[in-house]
C-alpha cells in the first residue's frame, strides 16, 4: 500500500510541475519566466545637452529576462517639426551620451508619431538596460542631437 501511495505522489507532483511549466497562450510567456516592464518619460530637459522643447513622449514594453526579448512602444508628440529619427541608446546614465543601440521605424504623424516593436538583446544588453543605462530619444531637423530624451526604467 505505501509504495502506491508513493507512486499516487510522484505523480500528483509531475503533473504540479508541468502545469508549472505550462504555456500562457494570452501571452507567450511561461510561469517560470522573469519579465520586467520598462518605462520612460521623454523631454527636452532629460537630453544631453538639455533643450526648451514643449514636446513629450513616452516608453513602455517588457523585457522577458527568460528569452531575452525587448518589447516596446514610444510615443511622442508637440516636437518642433517631424520625427527624423528614434532610438535606444546604451550604456550611458542620465546626464552621459552613448551611441544608437536600437532604432526605431517611425510611424510619424506632423509632430507627433509613434514607433513599436521587438528585439533579442545580448547578455551585456541586458545588463545594461536592467542597471538603468538604456535610454531613448526622439531627433528632429531643428534638434538633431535628439529633440527628447528619457532614461529606460526596468522594473518587476
Amino acid at each position: 500500500m505505501k509504495s502506491k501511495t508513493l507512486f499516487a505522489l510522484l505523480a500528483l507532483s509531475l503533473i504540479s510541475l508541468l502545469q508549472a511549466c505550462k504555456k500562457d497562450t494570452n501571452n507567450n510567456t511561461t510561469n517560470t519566466d522573469v519579465v520586467y516592464n520598462i518605462a520612460a518619460s521623454l523631454s527636452g530637459a532629460n537630453e544631453v545637452p538639455a533643450n526648451a522643447t514643449t514636446g513629450t513622449g513616452t516608453v513602455t514594453g517588457t523585457y522577458n529576462a527568460t528569452s531575452n526579448m525587448l518589447a516596446y512602444s514610444v510615443t511622442w508628440s508637440g516636437l518642433t517639426g517631424t520625427a527624423t529619427a528614434g532610438h535606444f541608446h546604451s550604456p550611458a546614465l542620465a546626464g552621459a551620451n552613448a551611441s544608437p543601440l536600437i532604432f526605431f521605424n517611425l510611424n510619424n504623424n506632423a509632430n507627433a508619431g509613434t514607433a513599436t516593436g521587438s528585439i533579442l538583446l545580448t547578455e551585456t544588453q541586458e545588463q545594461d538596460l536592467l542597471a538603468g543605462k538604456f535610454y531613448a530619444n526622439i531627433h528632429t531637423q531643428a534638434n538633431q542631437g535628439g529633440e527628447i530624451r528619457g532614461q529606460v526604467s526596468a522594473t518587476r
